[in-house]
């Protein structure tokens, strides 16, 4: 009589996290990397006070890519690639950029906020090219970028 109690407490073990795996299973996921209803295939810009910002979007599938060139006053400038995802209304993406005839890679991130592109700054990783935290990034940048037509 124990045995059968025993087996029939296992079995009803085993049934329910078979149950229960099933069901975690069927769970709906969400996509997280839907793109911002502000970004689009298309140009951003910043320009003013001796400075130039063009982010221009050629790609938006499962990621985002384009080009994306520098031009601040008394630096030098910056032109190059960049392909990204886009979370919530963050562009978090891989720049690759010449810069006095070097090529060289970094990460730029930039926020959605009311219908611009913010660019986000923060603490780099010792080579200088990832975020060490992305949760930590300040978004207040004086250069917004607006939607612009790209054939100014």
């Amino acid at each position: 009589m124990k045995k059968l109690i025993i087996l029939c407490l296992i079995t009803s073990v085993f049934i329910s996290c078979k149950n229960k795996s099933e069901t975690d299973n069927t769970r709906e996921t969400v996509d997280t990397n839907v793109p911002s209803p502000f970004l689009e295939v298309g140009c951003y810009a910043y320009k003013g006070h001796n400075n130039s910002i063009e982010l221009k979007i050629t790609e938006m599938n499962d990621m985002v890519a384009g080009y994306l060139n520098y031009h601040l006053a008394e630096k030098d400038a910056n032109t190059g690639t960049f392909r990204g995802i886009v979370d919530d209304d963050v562009l978090l993406a891989e720049y690759t950029f010449q810069s006095e005839g070097t090529t060289s890679k970094r990460e730029v991130i930039f926020k959605v906020i009311n219908d611009e592109l913010i660019e986000g700054y923060g603490e780099m990783d010792a080579e200088g090219t990832h975020f060490r935290n992305t949760d930590h990034v300040s978004f207040s940048s004086t250069m917004p970028l607006t939607k612009t037509d790209c054939n100014h």
